[in-house]
């Protein structure tokens, strides 16, 4: 079988690093980026451009779409374009290439203004005593809550992914990344609850990439198997087999 080819936007960055380290020789890899990334063929454009990227996407069976403002407190400005006008310019580049798969970098930010309410609020601030012995966890039915604007691109991406997969012969899986940190422990007690490490992002986007072609369109919760967590990642287990390595209170 040929080796897939895949395409990484935003490979420079923490989780693209993390991502080529898991995948280099087992897929041949590309980045599309605005920055030479050292040792990889790559592609150099400003997503916000269709027309300046759509050649990297020649030959590409997957897409792992990373590139994003996700600075807090990010203006709408600043968020446009690259993750409104970006996201769109990556999917339909996909689209109009015959990619078969992209995977989209969605993030727990969709839905994480839940912590204003009880009991997920007393789990993100470590007030642990006042949470009951069991709580209703967010899976990939919940509604979305998305925190700032930031988390509003995040809930136009699933959408947008939504529709490419309804209407064009590709699939879409979108992963709501928890805090991934370049330290790979949580580093704050907020993270106790949604930190994801290192090798836990990296397996979740392989199992993506190998999921069945049947997997036309998900939304899967990317967390490390957290004692403290609201996220529930059963869904990911479910259809591609993901199994969480690491845990956030092996760091306590």
């Amino acid at each position: 079988m040929a080796e897939k080819k895949l395409l990484i936007t935003g490979m420079s960055g923490l989780i693209g690093g993390i991502v080529r380290e898991r995948l280099e020789g087992t897929y041949a890899l590309s980045a599309l980026n605005r920055s030479p990334v050292a040792g990889i063929e790559c592609h150099q454009a400003d997503i916000a451009d269709l027309n300046a990227i759509q050649p990297a996407f020649e030959g590409v069976d997957v897409v792992v779409h990373l590139a994003a403002n996700a600075r807090g407190g990010a203006t709408w400005e600043e968020l446009l374009s690259p993750n409104i006008v970006g996201t769109y310019n990556v999917f339909e580049a996909a689209r109009r290439a015959g990619v078969k798969r992209v995977i989209y970098a969605s993030s727990g930010s969709t839905v994480s203004n839940c912590e204003r309410e009880f009991p997920y609020g007393a789990l993100t601030e470590g007030r642990y005593d006042e949470v009951p012995e069991t709580w209703d966890k967010l899976d990939h039915q919940s509604l979305t809550r998305p925190s700032g604007l930031y988390g509003c691109t995040k809930v136009f991406g699933e959408a947008l992914a939504r529709h490419y997969s309804d209407t064009c012969d590709i699939s879409m899986i979108c992963l709501r990344i928890g805090a991934v940190t370049r330290e790979n422990r949580p580093t704050q007690p907020r993270m106790f609850s949604v930190w994801c490490s290192h090798r836990d992002i990296a397996q979740m986007v392989e199992k993506c990439i190998e999921a069945p072609d049947s997997v036309r369109f998900a939304i899967f919760f990317a967390v490390s198997d957290n004692k403290w967590s609201y996220r529930d990642f059963s869904h990911a287990r479910e259809v591609v087999g993901f199994e969480p390595q690491d845990a956030a209170e092996e760091h306590r």
